[in-house]
């Protein structure tokens, strides 16, 4: 594996431990790495045995505690592996079509200007995605995801703002929630993003209808543990 270690070392699972119990999380937050070549990928993760969508990769992770890498063989939605960075756009996700005859758009167009303002990474950047639950990754992670209720939420929007203030801005289009709101916009971005999630991963994946979505880079899962520890205990928070 390529050495791309962080040079101030973070206690993965500690992290994961606090924000389980703090947040209430029915599973673990998800390590996430886009692995840029085969030798990015750990000693000793295999390869999914099936071919299933980004967000269905994320819940085996989170709810089942498998650790695994996927190639772009193994993705099955097209518009996922694109905003990964593991394949091209197709031609009728580019022209709107796709998301048009699904009747999200009143007009190609429409979904066109949608599309084209979907976060996402250099096509081909990408050779696959990697999967862990935080508290047992194996590998070094670029954004880390979480999936939990909108108390939840609320506490790690607090936790965004603990240390300097401001408000909390997210970006989502009820579409690609999980592959580009909460994996591809937080690692260009290098700040957390909160999504609604999308049917696709609503239907398919297992995010509840009373569950959001989160995206962190991982460079600041530390901060989030230790912030959101202090918020959840804080005297003016709802239990």
């Amino acid at each position: 594996m390529t050495n791309d270690t962080m040079k101030i070392p973070i206690n993965y699972a500690e992290s994961s431990e606090i924000l389980k119990n703090a947040l209430k999380l029915t599973g673990s937050p998800v390590a996430v790495r886009f692995a840029s070549t085969k030798d990015d990928i750990p000693p000793g993760v295999e390869e999914l045995d099936k071919t299933i969508r980004h967000c269905m990769m994320v819940n085996l992770a989170r709810k089942e505690g498998r650790i695994f890498y996927s190639p772009v063989s193994k993705h099955e939605c097209n518009g996922g592996a694109w905003a990964l960075g593991l394949m091209e756009i197709t031609p009728t996700l580019k022209t709107g079509d796709f998301y048009f005859q699904l009747g999200k758009f009143n007009s190609a167009a429409a979904c066109k200007r949608t599309i084209d303002q979907i976060p996402h990474l250099q096509s081909g950047e990408t050779y696959a995605t990697v999967y862990a639950p935080l508290e047992k990754t194996p590998f070094t992670p670029h954004v880390v995801i979480i999936m939990a209720s909108p108390w939840a939420m609320l506490k790690l929007a607090q936790s965004s703002l603990f240390r300097l203030g401001g408000r909390v801005v997210g970006s989502c289009a009820g579409i690609q929630s999980v592959c580009s709101d909460a994996s591809a916009l937080p690692y260009l971005s290098g700040k957390p993003n909160f999504s609604l999630g999308c049917d696709g991963s609503r239907k398919f994946s297992g995010i509840s209808d009373d569950e959001m979505v989160i995206g962190i880079p991982a460079e600041m899962i530390t901060e989030f543990a230790q912030s959101v520890g202090v918020i959840v205990g804080a005297a003016g928070s709802k239990k």
